[in-house]
């Protein structure tokens, strides 16, 4: 995950810092000599690790932090509060024109990850501010970059315009014209990836915004090429005056230093980030969350709108009164782990609980084994076996692990969690008659805070 060595070192900082009680300016300035070098490790900009660091100790070295109770949790206050002005202080925002489609123009280097999040980019808008996206199809010179959009246009929904091989500005007049009757009211244009020396392209490009005068110009950028994406992002700006940027493959083992540099170097914010491979796997970039997942505080406020926006809410209210009714059985933990598998990868979901930010691989994989592991006894029970695992008996688990490929003791492992999640669910009243103490109290509350008992 981008950020995690960062985070590591940040924190192990702050830890001794914190076991300093009080602390003198010559362990500020030491420690800032250690949050210098792995900025820098982490592919930060040089100059902007350098003012970051300054503007870092003026700030821890004054009466605030030298006189506090708590100085090493000041410290960390003012590294959350300067991450978060280097990133830029609130989420940027799409500029959307007083009337007519918005449109998207989207530009960046060959193998940035362009095509698919033209894609992601319109997927987002439709689902969430409910607009009615069109991908236009601009790269005739990449093999199949048309077909590429075509299937993930599919994918997500959405209506993909091309011409095949026809001349990029003619098409993109046309795009205009289809959007405009047919009603489309956000249009995204997928430019060919070039590299930005090739002035040839360039000038395309340059065309392409001249006809189209797009609302906004996205560059989208491979996290994975660190302090060069500042240089890409320099050097689009100054040829074609980009108005943000999109950061991919920011859930790979990236330093993640563009993220932090972006802003500085070039005046342009990061608008939006790809999290993963999958085409929900896309979120707008808060610089006040990722400043504390960066510092190892987790990112709650993602979590429950991940939550909120992948789990099927009909579902799962079917579970709950399923559950409320006839109890919790098998069949309802493997809905809750198809549920969680939604919301992205373990990594993902760890990197934004508080405290877990820092797991290794190691342990990120037997985690996801295990969560594997437990699919495959769970399907491989028969219907009436998952409804009452009361009744699965020595035979019946041996021909189970069989049909897995995994142990006795695998099934025996599965069946206690299951008890241990039945019991805690019958404590809380969760599951049958709301009848015992904690029921009516749990009950009670809600009716007291919303005024309903259903």
């Amino acid at each position: 995950m981008a950020f995690e060595a960062l985070s590591e070192k940040l924190n192990n900082i702050f830890k001794g810092l914190k076991n300093s009680g009080k602390l003198t300016e010559s362990d500020v300035k030491t420690a800032m000599r250690e949050v210098k070098l792995a900025l820098l490790e982490a592919d930060v900009n040089y100059k902007v690790a350098k003012d970051f660091v300054a503007t870092l100790s003026e700030r821890c070295v004054g009466e605030e932090v030298l006189s506090s109770l708590t100085p090493g949790q000041q410290v960390i206050k003012i590294v959350n509060e300067e991450l978060i002005s280097l990133m830029g202080d609130a989420n940027a925002k799409i500029n959307f024109p007083s009337s007519g489609p918005c449109i998207v123009m989207m530009c960046g280097l060959q193998g940035s990850g362009k095509t698919t999040h033209s894609a992601k980019l319109a997927k987002y808008f439709k689902e969430h501010e409910g607009k009615r996206p069109l991908l236009v199809a601009l790269d005739i010179y990449r093999p199949a970059a048309i077909e590429q959009l075509k299937v993930v246009g599919n994918r997500v929904g959405c209506e993909v315009f091309e011409r095949g091989q026809q001349k990029p500005q003619k098409t993109v007049k046309e795009a205009l014209k289809y959007a405009k009757d047919y009603g489309f009211d956000f249009v995204v244009l997928d430019t060919a990836g070039r590299l930005h020396i090739d002035k040839e392209l360039m000038n395309e490009l340059v065309d392409i915004k001249k006809i189209a005068e797009p609302s906004e110009i996205m560059l989208v950028v491979d996290a994975m090429t660190g302090q060069d994406a500042t240089n890409v992002a320099k050097a689009f700006d100054e040829t074609l005056g980009i108005d943000g940027v999109i950061l991919t493959k920011l859930d790979s083992d990236t330093r993640g230093g563009a993220a932090l540099s972006v802003l500085s170097v070039t005046g342009k914010p990061v608008k939006f980030v790809g999290m993963g491979e999958k085409l929900d796997e896309f979120e707008k970039f808060h610089p006040q969350r990722m400043a504390s997942r960066i510092l190892g505080m987790g990112d709650v406020l993602t979590l429950i709108e991940k939550a909120t926006l992948t789990v099927d809410q009909d579902e799962a209210a079917k579970m709950a009164t399923k559950v409320q009714e006839k109890g919790f059985d098998l069949n309802d933990m493997l809905s809750a782990m198809q549920q969680m598998n939604r919301m992205g990868s373990m990594r993902s979901i760890l990197s934004m609980i508080p405290g877990l930010g820092n797991v290794s691989d190691e342990q990120i994989e037997v985690g996801e084994k295990a969560l594997t592991k437990t699919k495959a006894i769970i399907t491989s029970m028969t219907p009436e076996e998952r409804e009452r695992p009361s009744i699965i008996n020595p035979k019946r688990k041996r021909r189970i692990a069989k049909g897995s490929g995994t142990e006795v003791q695998d099934i025996n492992r599965l069946l206690k969690q299951y008890e241990q999640m039945k019991d805690m669910m019958k404590k809380y009243g969760l599951t049958g008659k709301l009848h015992n103490k904690n029921a009516r109290r749990l009950r009670a509350g809600f009716v007291k805070r919303y005024g309903t008992k259903k």
